[in-house]
């Protein structure tokens, strides 16, 4: 039994006796699934402890070449009866339509097994070398033969069934478990877009205002940033609509925000950009950083009438990639991790990467705020 057990528990694709063969294969297969190397040896184990319990008392009326004769000789007898049911057992499995009602199949089962019993009864009988006495004697002998396995069998193939219709359970429960997997999968990801959905007219809604709020003041300077910003849009459109991007794709796209908005705040705005060789091509989320670079604009150098630094920067830790965009401006205000953006990117982060991703705003030195994203490390081509 223990055997039995433990090859259905190496997995879906196996039955209790090996290999699962669909119900519409061959018949050498679902024979085999029952027949083979492990049963046998299991059947033969088994043959060997009924003898051997049944002698142990005998041990001490017979000298121990005797017993060791005897031993061999019942096994072998006891062998050919259970090999037998095994076979039945197997052919049962691979011929009876399992559409049969539960008692025409018990049934056949049943008369399949006593043939069983009865043709082993036949060959131990050839092989005996103790001749019956009396009919009577045989007749008893043979019907405790095929009751005693046909008993045995019957057990056996309700085992074989009962854990069948546990892998089965099993491989259904599995495929359930897949099937809610991929609809979790597919949950996530509408999240992504709606989130992402979210951000995108955020960011460029606040882009636009600024540049109206230039037009008002100077025409010229407002359409020259339109111009700029145009041209910033064709770049970034199809990073926007991407699952994910290069980070020096990303890199650029921050730049070009910096260079459209540098236009309107002149001097007031000064910035730097550091990305290492070996991170250009590590992929991250798009909108990750000029969503932050805004941020830092809006709340952190905006407000002071001398403007400041945006320092935009990447580095490797162990298996993480960490950005910061640190300003210089006026530091933490109300609003500086609840805005629109902010929210969405942390929510974005923990519907893509759980735990292994965040985002933590922490004051600059000497003044400021430094917005640091920690992402998994994944290398990749441009996409």
């Amino acid at each position: 039994m223990e055997a039995l057990i433990a090859a259905d528990k190496a997995g879906p694709e196996r039955g209790p006796c090996g290999p699962v063969a669909s119900s519409g294969g061959s018949f050498g297969p679902r024979f085999l699934r029952v027949f083979n190397g492990m049963t046998v040896a299991l059947v033969f184990w088994v043959c060997f402890t009924l003898v051997l319990t049944s002698l142990l008392q005998s041990l001490v009326f017979m000298t121990a070449w005797d017993w060791i004769v005897m031993l061999a000789y019942l096994t072998r007898q006891h062998l050919a009866s259970g090999l037998l049911e095994l076979a039945m057992i197997a052919l049962g499995s691979a011929l009876l339509p399992q559409h049969l009602r539960p008692v025409t199949l018990w049934l056949a089962r049943l008369g399949l097994l006593a043939f069983g019993a009865a043709l082993s009864a036949g060959i131990r009988l050839a092989m005996s070398r103790y001749p019956m006495q009396s009919p009577q004697e045989f007749w008893a002998w043979l019907a405790g033969v095929v009751a005693l396995w046909t008993a045995l069998g019957m057990l056996t193939w309700g085992l074989v069934a009962a854990i069948e219709r546990q892998a089965l359970a099993r491989r259904r429960l599995g495929q359930q478990l897949a099937e809610e997997t991929s609809l979790s999968a597919a949950a996530t990801e509408a999240k992504l877009i709606v989130l992402q959905a979210q951000i995108e007219p955020h960011f460029l809604f606040n882009t636009l205002a600024n540049v109206r709020r230039l037009c008002e003041l100077d025409s010229d300077q407002g359409r020259r940033m339109l111009g700029s910003l145009l041209d910033y849009l064709r770049a970034a459109m199809p990073a926007m609509r991407r699952s994910a991007t290069a980070l020096t794709q990303e890199f650029e796209l921050v730049r070009a925000y910096l260079e459209v908005l540098q236009q309107r705040m002149g001097e007031r705005l000064r910035f730097r950009i550091e990305l290492a060789k070996d991170l250009e091509a590590v992929q991250i989320p798009p909108l990750i950083l000029p969503t932050l670079v805004e941020n830092a604009i809006r709340h952190g150098l905006s407000p002071l009438r001398e403007g400041g630094t945006i320092t935009v920067q990447a580095s490797r830790q162990s298996e993480q990639v960490v950005i910061t965009v640190a300003d210089d401006g006026a530091g933490f205000q109300a609003a500086s991790g609840s805005g629109v953006g902010l929210a969405n990117t942390r929510a974005r982060l923990h519907a893509l990467y759980g735990s292994a991703a965040g985002l933590d705003l922490r004051s600059n030195e000497p003044r400021g705020v430094v917005a640091e994203v920690r992402l998994p490390l994944v290398q990749g081509l441009p996409g």
